[in-house]
């Protein structure tokens, strides 16, 4: 029923691009459209829209209470008020002595002041380091912001909470300037700044001086990559990035300019699909940001859910994990699903392998409930991109395929080894990382293209102008003892397509070994396979009998799949722990990282090929290997 029924209209872009072969195998490509006229400043927007909608609601976020808790009322911040206590911070700052050379650290998540702040910062020319509240709340000894301290030299470092970030800044403070001034919204530390107090600030004519000697090339933001095989690098995002990827996410999708967008995003501002994409189109185009404090876990997902029976959004922005949860919600509530679905446009769950499962459930539902689908897009990006860089902006998306360059941005495929690698060069791309030139020298090529370590293939060689299909991670893949390269990425696809919703994710093992094997993280929902009475815990699930016989039928019909060794999963092994975001094998977005699970789990992959092999590993059926 619902792979017969219309899309929902909606307006999008063209889709084409100019593409020439190169001599040494590789692909220039180039959309058709180009990028039209953007800002020189981003805070621009924000002036814009005061003045034209000065009442219309810009950020919305629950009083503070417990999560989950119905009845929380909304604080409203609108465009008008936004504009002027960006005003005064900006003043603030510029009295603190904070420069292009001290800029203003960020350690606590998604809030209305952390909004302002960063806000504030950029419109003075200021550049804003957001940092992952897991580097401050997770490790003891806080050695990431240690690291980005060192490396930053911050002349304000703000907290939403003093008590809770307080042992952060304890040991992370001690790499910086002596004295370097703490501002805190509420909790305790002594002699920190307070938040109420700079927003008391009164704007002098210093803060209109300031924003226009902020120029396209200014540095707004440093946003820390991962840092999974080293110390986190701060990439450089100027101002000009920032204004050249909204004009092309609008180009893409004019849909955001007949209607101010009203979103309900958990996505974290550290990372560059919350903190540029998702807040920057809100802004932008004049819409509406409900800050949801839940997240795509068991837990968090009771206030997403309540957020999302207040709101109806018209866009959904999110990553394959928060869309599918949200999807088996819907399927179980009739109610949130037709408040979710009542006026939404567009789904973009910022993932390649999407599993086709999860979308044809989201096509049922919407067809249940609306007799049309609702366009789901995707594409490909990265920090030093933007992060919009390679879009596929027309309905009827499928797993892994990413499109065509956006407007404005030159795409080289370089052939690297057997794969070919996407490289960037446009408005929209970094300049390089802040205090690391030799890195920032590393990641461009001759002809001064950004080296993603993206690798991609034609959807189809003999129809290009079809765009490309994702190709996984250079870095992440392999060769087995027998010299043959396994693809990482295709592996993972292929693995979770039958597992979900039971697996949260998995690892692909055999690099210098003789076979391809997973380690199998579990998800909530492996509790419906489990025997009654079944502890609910990674553990338990892990040596019950029904699900290991699950497990095994899976691994055996994975294995038929295979054709050969580069692509044949022989073994697994189901994690009997919850993957740790402490140590970095879980992402703030919930997916995992593949390096970072390796290096904490040499044990289990050891006792994964050990022969003979231990009872608790599983094998695929001869008849299938």
């Amino acid at each position: 029923m619902s792979a017969a029924a219309p899309y929902r209209p909606v307006a999008f872009g063209p889709y084409g691009a100019e593409i020439t072969p190169q001599p040494d195998g590789g692909w220039l490509i180039r959309a058709h459209q180009p990028i039209a006229a953007y800002p020189r400043r981003f805070t621009e927007h924000l002036l814009h829209w005061a003045a034209t909608a000065p009442d219309r609601s810009f950020l919305a976020q629950r009083e503070r209470g417990p999560l989950g808790t119905p009845g929380r009322p909304w604080r409203h911040l609108s465009y008008a008020e936004a504009a002027a206590q960006v005003k005064a911070l900006g003043q603030a700052l510029l009295d603190l002595g904070l420069s292009a050379e001290r800029p203003l650290m960020l350690l606590s998540g998604n809030d209305i002041e952390h909004a302002l702040l960063t806000l504030a910062a950029m419109h003075v020319g200021v550049p804003v380091a957001p940092i992952s509240p897991a580097y401050s709340r997770l490790d003891p000894q806080a050695a990431k912001v240690a690291q980005a301290v060192a490396l930053l030299q911050p002349g304000l470092v703000f907290a939403a909470d003093g008590d809770a970030f307080g042992p952060a800044l304890d040991k992370a403070l001690t790499q910086g300037r002596p004295g370097t001034p703490v501002l805190l919204t509420h909790g305790h530390r002594p002699g920190a700044l307070r938040m109420l107090d700079l927003l008391r600030t009164v704007a002098t004519p210093a803060v209109d001086a300031a924003h226009e000697r902020v120029s396209a090339d200014t540095v707004a933001k440093l946003l820390f990559t991962s840092g999974s095989t080293q110390a986190p690098k701060a990439v450089i995002n100027t101002h000009r990035m920032l204004c050249a990827n909204q004009q092309m996410y609008a180009q893409c999708y004019p849909f955001l300019e007949e209607e101010p967008p009203v979103l309900v995003d958990w996505l974290p501002w550290h990372h560059t699909a919350g903190g540029n994409a998702n807040f920057g189109l809100v802004l932008r185009n004049g819409g509406s940001l409900y800050i949801d404090e839940g997240k795509p876990t068991e837990d968090g997902m009771a206030e997403t859910v309540l957020n999302l029976m207040d709101v109806s959004p018209t866009a959904i922005y999110t990553v394959p994990k928060g869309l599918e949860m949200l999807a088996h919600h819907m399927a179980q509530d009739p109610a949130l699903r037709d408040r979710v679905l009542a006026r939404l446009k567009l789904i973009f769950a910022a993932g390649a392998a999407m599993p086709q499962s999860v979308i044809e459930l989201v096509d049922r539902l919407a067809t249940e409930a609306l007799g049309q689908r609702i366009p789901m897009t995707m594409g490909l990006g990265m920090t030093e991109s933007g992060p919009f860089a390679v879009s596929h902006h027309l309905p009827g998306w499928r797993q892994g395929i990413v499109g065509l360059p956006a407007p404005g941005l030159d795409l080289k495929l370089a052939p690297v080894g057997d794969k070919l690698e996407l490289r960037y060069r446009g408005p929209s791309i970094t300049p390089g990382y802040w205090g690391q030139p030799e890195l920032t020298a590393a990641a461009f090529d001759d002809d001064g293209f950004f080296c993603s370590g993206d690798a991609a293939q034609w959807i189809d060689p003999a129809q290009p102008a079809r765009g490309l299909r994702f190709d996984g991670r250079i870095a992440e893949d392999f060769k087995l003892i027998t010299g043959t390269w396994a693809n990482v990425g295709q592996l993972r696809a292929r693995a979770m397509a039958d597992a979900l919703p039971y697996m949260h994710d998995v690892v692909v093992t055999g690099d210098g070994r003789d076979a391809l094997g997973l380690l199998v993280f579990f998800a909530p929902a492996a509790a419906e396979l489990a025997a009654p009475g079944t502890p609910h815990d990674p553990a338990a699930w892990a040596a019950d009998p029904a699900v290991r016989a699950w497990a095994q039928r899976w691994l055996d019909a994975l294995a038929a799949t295979g054709t050969g060794s580069s692509n044949r999963i022989t073994r697994a092994l189901l994690v009997p722990a919850a993957p740790s975001a402490a140590q970095g094998e879980v992402t703030d977005k919930g997916s995992l990282n593949q390096r970072a699970v390796l290096r904490a789990r040499v044990a289990l992959v050891e006792r994964l090929y050990a022969e003979p092999p231990p009872a608790d590993v599983l094998l695929a059926n001869e008849g299938q290997r």
